[in-house]
């Protein structure tokens, strides 16, 4: 119910719900014809936090000073999932594999095929990276 994405599984609960799916309400109308209707999306902040729920704490990216992490927190079924992170003029495509059914817990990370440790120093200077992260 917390969950925007819940109202918007249907083109009938889209069409009632009215809002955007990504981002929580700060009310959901509960009487007459405008039940079920969401409002007040962004003026909350409460976007701002869900975002960072989602990218920071699930998916596991996180920027620090300049340097690029992977620390995820994901369902055991999650077999993987891909992230393309743009850092100035650099392109970071991620791929997060997840072969042992794991929740949490970075076994292994590759920068273009090569082990390095799980904290890549980001460079701007328009390269394409790709990033395995095995769990």
């Amino acid at each position: 119910m917390i969950n925007p994405i819940e109202h918007a599984r249907t083109k009938d609960a889209s069409s009632k719900y009215k809002v955007e799916p990504y981002a929580i309400a700060a009310d959901i109308y509960g009487a007459g014809n405008l039940a079920g209707r969401g409002g007040w999306t962004w003026y909350t902040g409460s976007s701002s936090w869900y975002y960072i729920a989602g990218i920071e704490y699930i998916l596991g990216l996180k920027i620090e000073k300049e340097y690029l992490r992977i620390d995820p927190c994901i369902p055991r079924d999650w077999k993987e999932y891909l992230m393309r992170y743009k850092w100035k003029d650099s392109i970071y495509n991620i791929k997060v594999i997840n072969r042992n059914q794991k929740n949490t817990g970075v076994e292994k990370v590759l920068l273009n095929g090569e082990e390095v440790e799980n904290k890549i120093k980001l460079d701007g200077s328009n390269k394409v990276y790709n990033i395995e992260v095995y769990m």
